[in-house]
C-alpha cells in the first residue's frame, strides 16, 4: 500500500478523562491515523502521566505514534514516541539529547518561515504552520496561508504539518497546498457525527 500524501495527526482535547479514551479508541479503529498528540495543560506530572497511560497503549495496538505536547520530561518518562515543541517550550536539540536518536521532534512555525528554517537546523523531524483557519481550542495570534506549504514542500524534505482551525469542510486547500500531516482536534473530537465518522471522512479527503 502506497502511504497517502497527507496523513491525520490527532490532538487531544484538553479534557482526556472520563470516556475519552474510549472515543480514541473508536478514532484509531475508524481508518489510519499517523500520530496522536498528547495536550493537556495546568496538571503536574504524576496527573499527566496517569490520565496519558491507556491512552498511550490504544496508540501503541493502533500502531499510531504517541507525542507529547510541550514537555520534555513527560515524554521522557512515558517513553513516548516524541515531542511537540511550541517556540517557548525548549531547543529541539537538548529535546533530542534527552529523548534519544529515534524520538520524533515536531516544532510549532506559525506562519514564519525563519523559524521553520531554523527547525529543521536544529534536528526537528516536522516543523507546523499555522493557524490556517479560525479555532476554539487556542488564542490564534499568528496566521497562515496555504501557500507557506507549497513553498515549504518546494525546498524542503523535513514534513510539515498543517494546525489550526481544520475541518473535513475546509481541509481541502491544505492538502492540495502540500501539507504532509493535518493536525486536528475539535474537527474530528467535536465532528456531529462522532470522532469514527469525522476520520474516515477526513481520511476519504486526503485519499482524493
Amino acid at each position: 500500500m502506497k502511504t497517502p500524501a497527507c496523513q491525520l495527526y490527532l490532538i487531544s482535547p484538553l479534557d482526556v478523562g472520563g470516556d475519552f479514551p474510549a472515543r480514541l479508541e473508536e478514532a484509531l479503529a475508524a481508518g489510519p491515523v499517523a500520530a496522536f498528540q498528547f495536550r493537556v495543560k495546568d496538571l503536574d506530572q504524576h496527573e499527566a502521566a496517569r490520565l496519558a497511560e491507556p491512552l498511550q497503549a490504544i496508540c501503541a495496538a493502533h500502531e499510531v505514534a504517541f507525542i507529547v505536547n510541550d514537555d520534555v520530561a513527560l515524554a521522557k518518562r512515558l517513553g513516548a514516541d516524541g515531542v511537540h515543541l511550541g517556540q517557548g517550550d525548549g531547543d529541539p536539540k537538548e529535546a533530542r539529547r534527552l529523548l534519544g536518536p529515534d524520538a520524533q521532534i515536531g516544532v510549532t512555525c506559525h506562519d514564519s518561515r525563519h523559524l521553520a528554517m531554523e527547525a529543521g537546523e536544529a534536528g526537528a523531524d516536522y516543523v507546523a504552520f499555522g493557524a490556517f483557519f479560525p479555532t476554539a481550542t487556542k488564542t490564534v495570534e499568528y496566521h497562515a496561508e496555504p501557500e507557506i506549504l507549497t513553498w515549504w514542500q518546494g525546498l524542503f524534505e523535513l514534513p510539515c504539518v498543517a494546525i489550526g482551525g481544520i475541518t473535513v469542510d475546509n481541509a481541502k486547500i491544505l492538502v492540495d497546498a502540500g501539507a504532509d500531516f493535518l493536525a486536528v482536534s475539535n474537527g474530528v473530537w467535536g465532528h456531529g457525527d462522532g470522532p469514527a465518522a469525522a476520520v474516515r471522512a477526513f481520511d476519504k479527503l486526503m485519499a482524493e
